[in-house]
Parts: structure tokens; sequence; C-alpha cells
């Protein structure tokens, strides 16, 4: 019997140190290009049908996020379509995953994963859609193009980003949810929307970081998310182009799709620290929770991060810098690696078919700020 680990593909990310014993294959997780950051796996393991497994990640410890690891349950899957969480636990700073594969190849992943390739159906469904149109806002360093979607014909502007830390895949689970629903022709609220407002979404802020398995940086270990105050050409195109683009279509509203390692919910964190931060910008905001609370079961308020002081925002996150720069509302949707803990699901936790649905409803709480804009 020979086990083959593999990590040669897309979004792929781990190292294997001794494979030689099926109940102790010791792993590494690759940090990001020029980064410490690391956290994001995904592998192969070919050959261990019916073969009881313990795989122990021993650099999990010293990860970006070790909170994260706590009450984690590692993601499998035996066909890369339908993934279901095994047996995991975090002990003396080494994530151990017990599993038994059903058949001769298996995938495990730090979560659901979304692949490039993925990405470019995504493209081409939205496409195949009457009033859905594609610009390539500019290339990444790697010369992957920057995909951007527009969507309806009002005269209202939202801007629509996901994934700018590749290894929060649930945000472009998200998307897929959320860019369903928006061309969908029979529904009425999408209808009603699409002629109000004009939608510019861009699916993946991090091709590069998303293909290369990285957790949170590009490709040359920039953390995209500190990057808006001043975006570079050589450090982050990325959100140089996007930014470039929100000048000429300047938003009414932004919302900024990530995923958080340690809290099992999901909230939003709104630009309440800003300088200048206004009364009517509180008052949308509310208005889109409010509206959210009623739209999806899977949505709360309770749990967040902490409010930021009056006037101490870091302005190189992007929705700080864009609800100062535009004075929209600007949001960053959070969901969790690990489940709603407020919903649990044993078997799957919160995985990509629980993110599509919480981007469709997020529709439901746009539709009812729309006016606010």
């Amino acid at each position: 019997m020979t086990i083959s680990i593999n990590d040669a593909f897309d979004s792929g990310n781990i190292e294997v140190i001794d494979a030689s014993d099926p109940q102790d294959i010791r792993l590494n997780i690759r940090t990001d290009n020029n980064s410490d950051f690391y956290q994001w796996f995904h592998f192969r393991v070919a050959g261990a049908k019916g073969v009881p497994l313990r795989l122990v990640i021993e650099n999990a410890g010293t990860a970006a996020y070790p909170d994260g690891w706590t009450d984690y349950h590692a993601c499998m899957s035996e066909d890369r379509d339908d993934w279901v969480r095994v047996p995991t636990r975090y002990e003396k700073g080494r994530l151990v995953i017990e599993h038994t594969p059903g058949l001769d190849s298996v995938h495990y992943a730090y979560f659901a994963p979304y692949t490039m390739e993925r990405h470019r159906d995504l493209i081409a469904d939205a496409l195949s859609h009457d009033g859905v149109s594609l610009d390539v806002l500019g290339q990444t360093l790697d010369g992957r193009d920057m995909d951007c979607l527009t969507i309806g014909e009002g005269d209202k502007t939202i801007w629509v980003i996901a994934r700018q830390h590749p290894g929060e895949s649930m945000a472009e689970w998200w998307m897929e949810g959320f860019l369903a629903r928006l061309t969908d022709p029979e529904d009425k609220v999408a209808q009603d929307i699409r002629r109000k407002a004009r939608f510019r979404i861009v699916p993946n802020m991090n091709p590069d970081g998303s293909f290369r398995g990285h957790l949170r940086t590009n490709a040359v270990g920039s953390n995209l998310n500190r990057e808006w105050d001043t975006p570079t050409a050589d450090k982050s195109p990325e959100v140089l182009v996007v930014r470039n683009a929100m000048d000429a279509d300047r938003p009414g509203l932004c919302l900024d799709v990530h995923g958080d390692e340690a809290l099992p919910y999901n909230f939003i964190a709104g630009a309440e620290g800003i300088p200048g931060y206004t009364d009517k910008q509180a008052a949308d905001l509310k208005a889109f929770l409010d509206a959210y609370l009623e739209a999806s079961a899977d949505f709360q308020t309770k749990v967040g991060y902490p409010l930021t002081a009056p006037g101490k925002a870091n302005l190189s996150i992007c929705t700080n810098a864009l609800a100062a720069r535009f004075d929209c509302l600007a949001m960053t949707l959070e969901m969790p690696f690990k489940d709603n803990a407020n919903a649990p699901d044993r078997m799957r936790g919160w995985d990509g078919n629980r993110s599509a649905q919480l981007g469709s409803d997020t529709l439901d709480a746009m539709a009812a700020v729309i006016d606010r804009l």
C-alpha cells in the first residue's frame, strides 16, 4: 500500500513531513508567499481506501489565528462537491484529523474550496443572463484578470466585493448565491432593485492568493485589506484598480464579504470609528441590519467585533476607507469557518450552501435601504 498526499493543484496547500505510517502522517501548512500568514490547507490523499488515517498538522499552533482551531472540524470530500466535517481535535499545538476514506481519492480542506476554475464558471453563468456585462479592471501580479460584473440600470451604485483574503472561500460561495438571485428574471425583489441600482461586483479580489493556496495575502504577501489608503501597482494592484473604478463610479453602498476564523456567527462590522462618521451613515447601517435580521435566520447582531472608538478607525481597511472616501454605507460581512452556533449542523458545519443562501438573503436587506442611499 502506497499513500500519496499532494497539493499541486488550484488552491492546494500542504507540506508532507512523513507519510510512512497511516496512523501518524505528519504535515505542515505552507506560509503565504513573502508572509508569515498561514492557516488555509487543501490537499488530496490517494490510495487509502478503508485505511484509518491520523493526519497531524504539526505547525497548527503557530498559525495566524490559533483560536480558530478550538471546536473546529476539518472539511472532507470524496467527490469534490459534497463537503462534510470529520473528527478533528486541537491538542498541544497540533491539529489532528482522524478519518477513514471510503474511496481511493479524498480531499481535506480548511473550508470547502472555491477554485479559480469554479470562479470562471461563476462568471460565465452570470454572463448568460440578460443585462449582465463584464469589465476586466486590470491584472494581478501573476497576470490574472480582475473580473468585475455590472448588473442593473438604476442611478444608484452598489459595490460588492469578496475574498480579499483568499482562504476565506465562503465569501465566493456567498457570491454564488447573491448572483443567482440578483440575476433571477422571476424574482420580484431582484427586478425592483435592478431598476433602482447598478451593481458593480468583484467576486474575487485576490485571484493569485486563491490559486496559490494562501490564507490572507496576494502573490507578493500583501494583505489587501490593509492597502486601501495607499494601494500601489507593485504591491496591491488588485485594490488599486478596484478603487480607481470606484472613483469613477462612486458607491452609495459597499459590502465587503469575508470569513472569520474564531467566531461561530454571521455578523456585520461597520465604519463607526472613522473621522466624521455621520448620523445618516449610522441610521443607514441600522436600517440594513434590521432588514438583514428579518431576511435571514442565519444572521445576528449580538456577537461581532468591538466597536472602534470615534476617530480611531484604521483607514487602510476597505470598509473604513470607503466610508470616509465616499460618505457611503460601507460594511464588512463576516461568516464563520466553523459553524453558526445559533443553528449548528454537526455534519457540515457552516458550508458553501449556507453561505450561498446568506448571499441570496442579503438582497432583501439591500432592497430595504436602496431608497435611503
